[in-house]
């Protein structure tokens, strides 16, 4: 039954991002379901796949990272990890801070170098 709305969430979805996320979501309620395995991997692939700028493109339109870019703090943060490598690290011991970075990272808007 469950797997069922994760199906119809990533049909209606046009980001393989969003569609990933929906099928993390699945797998935390049902880490069994093979449906949310198979689609999970599907969309990990895809995303291999793609050109970084076809990924960044793809990242802009998830409202997660929209969000993540408009917060003032995390763009003074990101703005000081340019200049600074030695301030990510300090920055990154932060648990919201590290999991906002890290969502960045995996959708290719920002790259480490």
């Amino acid at each position: 039954h469950g797997g069922n709305q994760a199906k119809e969430a990533v049909v209606s979805t046009q980001s393989t991002g969003e569609a990933k996320s929906v099928y993390e979501r699945a797998l935390e309620i049902d880490p069994k379901n093979a449906e949310a395995q198979q689609g999970y991997q599907h969309c990990v692939n895809q995303m291999r796949n793609l050109s970084p700028e076809e990924r960044a493109k793809n990242a802009m339109m998830d409202p997660e990272i929209q969000q993540i870019l408009k917060d003032p703090a995390m763009q003074v943060i990101l703005e000081q990890m340019q200049k600074d490598p030695t301030a990510a690290q300090e920055h990154l011991k932060n648990p919201q801070v590290a999991e906002k970075f890290q969502k960045l990272v995996q959708s290719g808007i920002v790259s480490i170098r």
